[in-house]
């Protein structure tokens, strides 16, 4: 049997490549292409209830944003108030990342492991065809198999019941024949694009940074003080700042393809730290060559960044580059239809659905563009829910959407699109995949089912997923209000 690729040993180190024995790695019930860290939230909760699962990922290195990007600056699901809205695994990540147990890359890598273990991955793999079948009386498709090249050029083809889009370039629905959602460019394009994408970015790691001076120095000022030097809400606390928004904007990048923004900080102790803060407009992930681009710029762009740190903030003097990610974020790309597209006036009505996956909860933040830099917060709600029909393309059957490719609209994806809201989802869909009744399809799933779905999750997960109630804030607002708010013309503060 082939070898197939399973554990990671390091963060930035390849798979090793052992025998699966126990599954026929032709024939899964499941196959998830990519390894985001969403989808592989699904693939655990599916192995767990007895599916067998198969990981093809077209990246060379496994892991995607969280494990390859070193995006490690997380973004917790809250509600009105601060309450936080986290369930299921990805619960335990966030409770160990705020304590302080996950800060580094090798412990982000040891806490994939964990999700991945018995799990067979095969990297490096190149999509050639899609079998995709038509069910004549309904019109609906199904896809029942793929064609994929090896690293070493072997030709294969697998089967599965089921199949998940898990990569962030749309590495499967951008074949299925299905509408695009248009993306960000309906909201800031000055320039009369066609497409556009909120900014990539590029982890900046530093070492040598003293945090308790840098904390001290900057809470010593008043309120009015560090709002002039370094801009509104700037914050230090001991684990994390945000703000810093005149620090970014005072940089002069070198090209028009960079954009220092407001600083996201992480504290990884021992004087290490990360920030979030370097946009790189015009990433495609789709290929390759803009990939290396992009990452090479970054690095360029994080020497030139240095100095500008170590004159503009305390405790920074000594910093030194501390090395550079495998990979970058991408935040956003090409999304298709679903049997749902979620609204930003579903997410300001606190809206519930009858399949809810997920409750989500996080400000409507559009990140910039080339045409608008800053980006802009649209809104911010209360929880809300997520259908299961928001990860169903349209038309299809049995292929489930995962992580950033949600069925959201350019609005509603700036809050829907954080890692906890579809982390949840992904595993709530992996047990419902396995709770299914033998030929049941996605699209027939009803209310009764979904009923006794979420009965099982919670008494067996503590997932609560009926019963949870959103603010409505856009109760009073016109239908044409609602409409300017959906399509990004209106901003609610």
């Amino acid at each position: 049997m082939v070898s197939l690729l399973l554990l990671f040993t390091a963060c930035k180190e390849k798979l090793e490549v052992v025998d699966n024995t126990n599954l026929d790695p032709n024939n899964p019930d499941i196959v998830v292409i990519g390894s985001e860290i969403e989808g592989i939230y699904l693939a655990r909760a599916a192995k767990d209830e007895g599916l067998s699962i198969v990981v093809l990922d077209p990246r060379d290195l496994s892991g995607g944003q969280l494990i390859q990007g070193e995006m490690h600056y997380l973004d917790e699901a809250i509600a009105d108030g601060g309450r936080s809205l986290l369930q299921g695994r990805v619960k335990e990540l966030f409770d160990r990342y705020k304590k302080g147990d996950i800060r580094k890359a090798g412990e982000f890598s040891d806490y994939y492991k964990t999700l991945i273990e018995g799990i067979p991955v095969e990297t490096a793999i190149t999509i050639t065809t899609l079998d995709i079948k038509r069910d004549a009386k309904t019109s609906n498709k199904t896809l029942h198999s793929i064609s994929y090249r090896t690293k070493e050029g072997e030709e294969k083809k697998i089967t599965a019941k089921y199949w998940v889009e898990n990569t962030d370039f749309s590495a499967i629905t951008s074949r299925l024949g299905i509408s695009r959602i248009p993306g960000i460019e309906t909201v800031f394009n000055e320039t009369g694009k066609t497409k556009d994408y909120m900014a990539a970015s590029m982890m900046m790691k530093f070492r040598n940074v003293d945090w308790d001076k840098f904390k001290r120095e900057i809470n010593r000022l008043s309120k009015d003080d560090i709002t002039k030097k370094y801009g509104g809400e700037s914050t230090v606390t001991d684990k994390f700042t945000w703000g810093f928004g005149n620090v970014g904007g005072s940089y002069k990048a070198s090209s028009k393809e960079v954009f220092l923004r407001g600083l996201n900080t992480i504290n990884q102790r021992d004087g290490e730290v990360l920030i979030n803060a370097l946009l790189l407009y015009n990433v495609d992930p789709a290929r390759e060559e803009s990939i290396r681009n992009a990452i090479e710029l970054g690095k360029r762009e994080t020497e030139r960044i240095l100095p500008h740190l170590r004159k503009e903030l305390p405790g920074w003097e000594n910093a030194e580059v501390n090395g550079f990610p495998n990979y970058l974020y991408i935040r956003d790309f090409d999304r298709y239809e679903t049997e749902y597209i979620l609204q930003a006036s579903d997410q300001m009505s606190g809206k519930m659905f009858w399949d809810n996956v997920s409750i989500a909860g996080y400000p409507i933040d559009l990140q910039g563009t080339m045409d608008h830099p800053w980006g802009e917060r649209k809104g911010d709600p209360d929880q809300y829910g997520i259908p299961l029909r928001a990860f169903i393309p349209k038309g299809y059957t049995n292929i489930i959407t995962a992580g950033k490719n949600i069925g959201a609209s350019a609005v509603a994806y700036g809050s829907a699109r954080i890692q906890p809201n579809t982390s949840l989802a992904a595993e709530v869909i992996g047990i419902i995949l396995a709770r299914m009744d033998d030929g049941q399809q996605l699209t027939e799933v009803t209310e009764k089912n979904m009923k006794e779905f979420h009965d099982y999750i919670n008494k067996k997960y503590g997932i609560t997923l009926r019963g949870a109630e959103g603010k409505n804030k856009i109760k009073y607002m016109s239908e044409e209000q609602i409409r300017q708010l959906n399509e990004g013309r209106l901003t609610l503060h």
